[in-house]
This record gives structure tokens, sequence and C-alpha cells, in this order.
């Protein structure tokens, strides 16, 4: 997403903008909801969709290479998943961790191909993907904590965006993404720190940690913006892909989310 754009869209890109976030926060929310088989089969078909556009992002590669860097994130995410949702989630781990490499080292054996991209697509993208489903079906996280996560990401976009557009003012990191304020970075983590405090309070967390919390998140959800504008402005395009009316591709409407989503995980992990 871009969280803190100065410049304006006009009301039909906004409007589509909102029309296409709602489509996506429903079938999110019905999907967590859910669980089952309905919320793998979403991750696995948002990987495969991200591996895209990814491996768009790399310019100059063969087709050999280009096939690689989608993939090892659909492959290795794919497997990830999979033990996941068969109960074995420690497989995760080692399969993208030693998968990651093994990936990288068949991309240096290609002409064309891209051996460190390769490995951080299987990792970037797999490893994210794999937390969420994890998160969803540990007994300390579940559909609330999943839910929790997304609207204070949600609230991240949405109010950096917001603040952005009002108040304009210094860019954040011209050299990188020229749109992005530090009026929009200020707004986003105020509400991200709200939607995190009211939100805890509903599942029965400690609000004032809640909110401290979605504020965390919210400067590690704009750190990944702006790592994904780095890799547009790289590459020599505007968006990602154009999947998404009024967002672009799938990474630019989930670049806060996945290293968020890390985050998340890996503080479960350590409180449990």
């Amino acid at each position: 997403m871009a969280p803190g754009r100065a410049e304006g869209g006009g009301e039909p890109a906004l409007a589509a903008r909102i029309a296409s976030g709602a489509v996506l926060a429903a079938l999110a929310t019905g999907a967590v909801l859910l669980g089952g088989l309905v919320l793998p089969l979403l991750l696995l078909a948002g990987l495969l969709l991200a591996a895209r556009e990814w491996a768009a992002l790399v310019p100059h590669t063969s087709p050999e290479g280009r096939a690689l860097l989608i993939g090892a994130p659909a492959l290795l995410g794919g497997a990830a998943i999979a033990a996941v949702a068969t109960g074995a989630g420690w497989l995760a781990w080692p399969i993208l961790l030693f998968g990651a490499p093994l990936a990288a080292g068949l991309a240096a054996l290609l002409p064309g191909g891209v051996p460190h991209r390769t490995a951080l697509g299987a990792l970037y993208l797999g490893a994210p993907a794999a937390v969420v489903l994890w998160l969803r079906q540990d007994p300390r996280g579940g559909a609330g904590c999943v839910l929790w996560l997304l609207a204070v990401v949600a609230a991240t976009d949405t109010l950096a965006y917001a603040t952005g557009r009002t108040i304009g003012g210094p860019r954040l990191a011209p050299a990188i993404s020229p749109g992005k304020t530090w009026a929009g970075l200020a707004g986003g983590v105020t509400g991200a720190a709200l939607v995190g405090a009211v939100g805890g309070a509903l599942l029965g967390w400690p609000w004032a940690a809640a909110g401290g919390l979605g504020a965390l998140l919210a400067f590690v959800a704009q750190g990944g913006d702006l790592f994904e504008s780095w890799l547009k402005r790289r590459a020599g395009v505007k968006d990602s892909g154009a999947l998404l009316p009024g967002h672009g591709g799938i990474l630019d409407r989930i670049d806060g989310l996945l290293p968020a989503a890390l985050v998340l995980g890996l503080l479960v992990a350590l409180g449990r």
C-alpha cells in the first residue's frame, strides 16, 4: 500500500480503492473466521499471485530465472502452508530455511538466474503466509488475533494514506518513495495504536499493551511499504501489478502485512 502519498488520486481512483479494499477485507475476514481448508487455500492463492509480481520486479532475468523466482516462493511457501495446515507446523521453518538456499544455488546455475532474490522471495513471501495460518491455529492466537493483525495493518494503511493526502508536508523518504510523508507515518502509527487498543480490549487483552503493539507493527508495516517502494523504483515501475483497482498489485496491498505478520508471530512464539 501507499501509506502517505501527498499527491491526490482523484475521486474515481479513490472509489475503486475503497471498493476493491472492501472486497479483499470481506474475503480475508470470511476465510479467517471459517478456518478449515478455506484459509490455507486463500493463502496459497495469494502466494501464487504475489510470487508472479515478485518475479516481475526483477528486471533483466531469463525465462528460466523468472520461472524459479515464481516457483521458489510458490513451492516452498506452499509446502510450509501445507505443513502448518496438517498439524506439522514445526516442519514449515526447516522447509523455508533450508529450501531457500537450495533455490538460490539452483538459480546460480541458471543463465540469468538471480540467487539472492530467489531465496529472499521464498522467505519474504512464504514465511508470512505460514505464520498467518499458524497464528489462526495456535491457542494463543486464534481468529481474533489474526483479525486484530489485519485491522491494525489496515488502520496503518488507511490513516497514513488519508493523513498524507490531507496534510502533506515533508517527505519521509524522497529517494525511495517521494509520495510518502512524515505526516502519513504519524497518522498511520496513531491509527494503528487506537485500533490496536480497542481491538485488544475487545479480545480481553490489556488495552495499553495492545495499543503499543499496534504502534510497533505500524512502524514495521510502513517499513515493508518502503521496502517494496525501493524494489519498484529499482525495477522502474509504479505498481507491482494491476490486479486490484485503486491499489495496484497484490504486493502493493500486502507489503505492510508481510513483515508485520512475521513480527507478531515471533512475539507470540516467544510468549509461549
